[in-house]
């Protein structure tokens, strides 16, 4: 046989792939990488940066309305940190493939709690509606005392006590922020009670409804909130109220305490108010007006049942007729003689 190169090609033999016993050196490569990465990222976050921490915490505070602590009491870690406690997350329990016996049993049991937590919230808001109720008569005691009970009103929201200080004897001026003197001794009446509590307060000032413009303030709301301030800077620099307890506010015109339709709110809007702030969670404090309601009610019930017995005691005494007195008058005169009768 006539071939190319005189010879027969050699067949191409293909070598077998050799095991790689070192592949495990890449995960742990990759492993040991990892570790690393977050060492250097846990190393990184405990150098705090306190300036952008503090940025961060009062965003988070202004951001959300909620507290980051999980139970009421508890301490927060930011300086804002709103008014009410993290709502739990209620668990969803699946109860498909429950007998209807079971089914029933959760519902029950669930049902209990919630009326258990309810009544825990009830509980919660009936006490501190008694702890204002007493901070209340405190204040219209100091008052009282002073004769300047009728220059304050005063009512419950979900803030918590509302102290009004109206002008019907002229606790502010007509277009001034300053008190006049009537107003510095109400002020200075309550604000020893005051000082002893350990509650934040809040002074809001508010305007009459007349649509006048002050005559030396742009607007209402520069002026309420001008007198809110006069009275937030007497507790604090005369009485000596610590400052971190104190905030001001300004309504304007927007939140009259009477009908401005009545002639006599005029003088009544125009007012300020010390709020004695409940440190309670929001939802417990929601619940307050409605503790103090029903507490209303059932002292005009006791009031009422009262009267019904004095009613009831004058009905059970017999009925003195003239003979029956006139009887009872000649047997007292006998008794009467009847000693002397004797000692002759």
């Amino acid at each position: 046989m006539s071939g190319h190169g005189g010879g027969r090609r050699k067949k191409h033999e293909e070598h077998e792939e050799h095991e790689n016993h070192e592949r495990w050196l890449v995960s742990y490569a990759d492993m040991v990488t990892l570790l690393m990465v977050l060492f250097v990222v846990m190393f990184a976050m405990s150098q705090v940066d306190e300036k952008k921490y503090a940025q961060l915490k009062d965003g988070l505070a202004a951001g959300f309305g909620s507290s980051d602590s999980l139970l009421s009491g508890s301490q927060s870690i930011l300086d804002q940190a709103g008014s009410s406690t993290v709502q739990a997350i209620s668990p969803q329990v699946n109860t498909d493939d429950m007998t209807p016996e079971q089914q029933q049993a959760v519902a029950d049991a669930v049902q209990q709690a919630q009326a258990l937590q309810n009544q825990r919230s009830w509980d919660e808001a009936t006490a501190e509606a008694e702890r204002l109720e007493r901070v209340r008569k405190d204040l219209l005691g100091a008052l009282d005392a002073r004769g300047l009970a009728g220059d304050v009103t005063t009512s419950y929201d979900h803030r918590g006590l509302v102290v009004s200080l109206v002008s019907r004897h002229v606790v502010f001026q007509a277009n001034l922020a300053s008190l006049s003197a009537r107003g510095q001794q109400v002020v200075d009446a309550i604000a020893p009670v005051l000082a002893r509590l350990e509650d934040d307060l809040q002074v809001d000032g508010h305007t009459n409804q007349v649509p006048v413009k002050p005559k030396y303030y742009d607007t209402d709301w520069d002026l309420a909130a001008a007198r809110a301030i006069t009275v937030l800077r007497r507790l604090n620099e005369y009485w000596k109220i610590p400052a971190d307890r104190l905030r001001a506010g300004s309504f304007g015109a927007m939140r009259p305490l009477l009908d401005p339709a009545d002639p006599e709110s005029q003088e009544v809007n125009k007012r300020v108010d010390i709020v004695v702030l409940s440190s309670l969670p929001s939802e417990v404090r929601d619940l307050m007006d409605d503790v103090v309601t029903e507490r209303e009610v059932q002292e005009r019930r006791a009031r009422e049942d009262r009267r019904e017995d004095g009613r009831e005691d004058e009905d059970r005494r017999p009925v003195r007729r003239d003979g029956d007195a006139e009887q009872e008058n000649d047997e007292d005169r006998a008794a009467a003689a009847a000693p002397e009768q004797e000692e002759d």
